[in-house]
This record gives structure tokens, sequence and C-alpha cells, in this order.
């Protein structure tokens, strides 16, 4: 019987594969194996740590918000200011709290006094 070579499907399916992880170090870019229990590690994290990429920010801007009108001038909290938004129908959303809170705090001021 004549001898038979394998098609190049498998081949194309693992060169796929080494392009994914290219820039990775060591075996985990080298060997088939490893190849594919890199490939899948990476793929859950980069799925898990899209929704923890948006609680951090959630955190960072709160925290920010927080500090800024602790700092000076207004004297009550964060959970005090966003009642109080939320009971005079302002609003204005956390991540543009906290970049008016790094880049004019003048404004959060006046934003703030407007809700007392």
């Amino acid at each position: 019987m004549t001898r038979i070579k394998r098609g190049y499907i498998a081949r194309r399916r693992r060169t796929k594969m080494r392009f994914f992880v290219s820039g990775f170090r060591g075996a985990h870019s080298k060997v088939t194996q490893t190849i594919i229990q890199q490939r899948i590690r990476a793929l859950f994290s980069a799925h898990r740590d899209r929704g923890r990429k948006k609680r951090d920010f959630r955190r960072l801007w709160i925290t920010r918000i927080n500090a800024a009108i602790r700092w000076e001038l207004v004297s009550y909290r964060y959970s005090t200011l966003i009642h109080n938004m939320y009971q005079k129908q302002l609003l204005l959303n956390r991540k543009i709290l906290a970049q008016i809170a790094i880049l004019n705090k003048n404004c959060l001021y006046m934003i703030s006094n407007a809700i007392f």
C-alpha cells in the first residue's frame, strides 16, 4: 500500500493558533499542546476582564468624586451627593462627574450647590 501524506488542514489550524500566541514566551508559543491551553486561558481571561474593567473604572470614578467633594468647600459625602442628584432629577453619570471633579472643581461645587 502506498504511503499517504497528511493533508494541510491540521497544519493550517495550528498555524492560525501560532499567530494568536506569537507574543507569548517560551513553550507557550512553540509547543502545540501548550499553545492550545494558553489560547483557551487568554480568551477566558479576556472575557472575564471585560466585565472587570467596567467595575474597576466605576470604583475609580466614585473614589475621585468622593475625594473632590470632601476636599474643600463641600462638607458632605458621595452617597448624599448622588441621592440628592436623583431627587432633583439631575442625571449626570459618574464618569462625567469624575472628569468634572478633576478638570474643573468649581463646576462640581456649582452643581452641588444647585442640588442643595
